[in-house]
């Protein structure tokens, strides 16, 4: 069978959460099954280290989908004339955007419905493609995958899907993301933090992800005068937010927040590994990733309890309310106070990160494709 697949994501140093997703379960399928050919569709150039087994033929699809007008001219002019030229059996989308405007059987992963409910943390334009698109998409497609039985049941309730035709598909975690030693500690806190300890939040700077509650939670938690430890957002800025700039220009203890920026899977490995928490408290998540991230490498995790993510964290997390930022303050206080609690918190998030790998992702994402390709 011709397997072709929307690998537009795949760019080189800029891997997100769907592009690790992207990555992962690709690396893995298209190895396990030689049997199969597959089509990796770029829309730019690609590096090599994308074209993962000989099976592979990767093709460049122009132009840049880099704005909405031109993700409908890739995928509703552009893309049907490939799957055709290549003769498709079968389109895999692991960002959720297909074509309507083509007869092959379609496979959507839709990580989450974020713009449905919360459409004002998205440009204008962008909410409105994807609040406009996505219900078409899920119902043209053969079938459907997602993160999480929190979307599931969202994509069921909320575009009329059958169950049956839904599968869930967890996220895994990098394997590098361990435990590391006192002296890796004390090194990474002296470059990011002048060796003093600190929170993390790991993850893109997006209204979505809550960072003016976290700020505002820090700055609560300073407040209390009772510890110093820092603050460090690592992550990329996704769309600039006046509410999380006028946050910050108001802070008094702004000086002790590091922003990091994007880090390598290197340094994040070093940042998680010295951190005293991982701090994670957006208002909606498809899946969550950082908490897998954090409890991998054997730190205490504080996140929301909104959404996919206590079906992620099971009973090895702080839960908070995000939209309450003194609760969130007081389980830092807490974390920094009990260290009976930490340990506890270590304890459990071995074993809760243990149940997701991306084997088992991507053992799971073939099940959907073999049910599509066998339909």
């Amino acid at each position: 069978m011709i397997i072709a697949v929307n690998t537009r994501l795949l760019q080189k140093d800029k891997l997100e959460g769907i592009g690790w997703f992207t990555f992962e379960t690709l690396t893995r399928i298209t190895r396990n099954h030689p049997e199969h050919q597959f089509v990796f569709l770029f829309d730019r150039p690609y590096s090599k280290e994308f074209v993962f087994s000989e099976n592979v033929t990767p093709v460049v699809v122009s132009p840049p989908t880099r704005h909405p007008l031109l993700w409908w001219f890739w995928f509703e002019c552009r893309i049907p004339r490939v799957l055709k030229k290549y003769k498709a059996d079968l389109f895999v989308s692991l960002d959720g955007y297909l074509s309507l405007r083509t007869g092959v059987k379609q496979l959507a992963v839709i990580h989450d419905l974020n713009f449905v409910h919360r459409p004002q943390d998205l440009p204008w334009l962008m909410a409105r493609y994807y609040n406009y698109f996505f219900p078409k998409f899920a119902r043209r497609a053969k079938r459907l995958a997602t993160v999480s039985r929190y979307s599931k049941e969202d994509l069921q309730q909320t575009y009329g899907i059958a169950s049956d035709l839904i599968d869930v598909v967890y996220n895994g975690v990098n394997p590098l993301y361990a435990p590391t030693s006192e002296k890796e500690k004390q090194k990474t806190r002296q470059r990011f933090t002048a060796g003093e300890p600190f929170f993390l939040y790991v993850g893109s700077l997006h209204s979505r992800k809550n960072l003016d509650g976290l700020l505002l939670a820090y700055e609560a938690f300073r407040k209390s005068g009772k510890s110093k430890v820092k603050l460090v957002i690592a992550g990329q800025l996704m769309f600039s937010s006046r509410r999380l700039t006028q946050v910050y220009g108001s802070m008094q203890f702004q000086e002790d927040v590091i922003f990091t920026g994007r880090l390598s899977v290197d340094d994040l490995h070093q940042v998680l590994g010295a951190a005293l928490a991982l701090v994670f408290v957006p208002h909606f998540e498809g899946f969550g990733i950082p908490v897998l991230e954090g409890m991998r490498a054997g730190i205490p995790v504080i996140c929301s309890n909104t959404s996919s993510l206590p079906e992620v964290g099971g009973d090895a997390v702080l839960y908070v309310d995000p939209a309450q930022p003194r609760q969130l303050a007081e389980a830092m206080l807490r974390l920094v106070d009990d260290a009976d609690l930490r340990a506890e918190l270590l304890a459990k998030g071995q074993q809760q990160q243990a149940l997701f790998s991306w084997d088992k992702t991507a053992e799971s994402l073939w099940e959907s494709i073999r049910l599509c390709l066998e339909s």
